[in-house]
């Protein structure tokens, strides 16, 4: 699981532009019924040891946050926006990655000695920076990128102590879980699902489901931690080190508690650590899933992931492989 992370982590995949990420997906699912439907979802359907009763999906994003050129200034450099939820705060001074050419470029804003004493009190707006590609005129820009292109955050992967760092880990984690269950033996047919555009509002989500119609969906996630210093304890909302993640409700989902029940219980039959939530946040693509035609019962198991939509995420490494044993040990139960 470890080797797709990696490799996951080094390919951009803003949301919208998710191509190489898909492509990565299918060059290890082609032996398997894959499809992808018109937003770019690849969905791939694998028969288990015996059929089940009910559909059964497990799904995951491939996007991540990231910006976008909206222009070019007369001396070369890149205007942009955010794509997905970004905190303004972390990207400041960032190299980062511009359109199909990788073209590299740095994050800038006024210099710190021209700025107000109100300007240094806060985070500038994004409107308020630019990308520096290191040209000195529009011609020269344009002939390496132009509006429209993908911008994301050049930030190679490695491991520190028992962590893993990297860009996208919300959710290339999740999709390398996904690639690793697809590759093994499965007690049920399941229905696989990576999505395209979620971090812009779970619209990918919504058609895999129209297309699928679920019974039951579980949402495989990086999801916040803020187990830092300075932060208390009842506001941390998840701890790296402290297992898989199941939520009972964030910002867009109150989850099945049935379900809930079913997976923490089994958790803790099984000896593998898990945690919840203790504040309701954020959202996955589960809102959609929910709700779209006749409806599906919904959970999630997630990673918790520092830093979130952010130049480096930081997760751990025991995490991760808590949320694929008890991915896993779900699927036996399910079917």
């Amino acid at each position: 699981m470890l080797s797709h992370l990696q490799a996951l982590c080094s390919i951009p995949g803003v949301s919208g532009d998710e191509g190489a990420v898909r492509d990565y997906v299918l060059d290890h699912v082609m032996p398997y019924d894959a499809t992808v439907d018109a937003l770019g979802n690849v969905i791939v359907r694998k028969a288990g040891a015996r059929r089940s009763e009910r559909t059964i999906l497990l799904a995951a994003h491939m996007d991540e946050v990231g910006f976008i050129v909206t222009s070019i200034t007369d001396t070369g450099f890149l205007k942009f926006a955010a794509v997905g939820g970004m905190d303004r705060r972390m990207i400041v001074g960032k190299r980062v990655r511009v359109g199909a050419r990788g073209v590299p470029g740095v994050i800038g804003t006024k210099p710190v000695h021209l700025a107000s004493a109100d300007e240094r009190k806060k985070a500038p707006e994004i409107a308020e920076l630019y990308i520096d590609i290191g040209v000195s005129s529009i011609e020269v820009a344009r002939a390496l990128v132009a509006p429209g292109d993908t911008v994301w955050f050049d930030s190679p992967a490695f491991e520190m102590g028992g962590s893993f760092a990297a860009r996208a880990l919300d959710d290339r984690i999740g999709c390398a879980v996904l690639l690793q269950l697809i590759a093994e033996p499965l007690p049920v047919d399941v229905t696989f699902a990576f999505t395209v555009q979620e971090e812009v509002g779970c619209r990918g989500a919504e058609t895999v489901s129209f297309r699928v119609k679920p019974d039951i969906a579980l949402i495989l996630e990086g999801t916040t931690a803020a187990d830092l210093p300075g932060v208390p304890v009842d506001k941390q909302v998840c701890r790296l080190g402290g297992g898989v993640v199941v939520p009972f409700m964030d910002g867009g989902t109150v989850y099945d508690r049935g379900l809930y029940a079913q997976i923490t219980g089994l958790a803790d039959r099984l000896g593998i650590p898990h945690q919840t939530k203790n504040v309701i946040a954020g959202g996955t693509d589960a809102a959609r899933i929910q709700r779209t035609g006749g409806g599906a019962r919904v959970a999630a198991l997630a990673a918790p992931v520092r830093n979130l939509h952010a130049g480096y995420n930081v997760a751990c490494v025991r995490d991760m492989g808590c949320l694929l044993e008890l991915t896993r040990a779900v699927l036996g139960e399910l079917g």
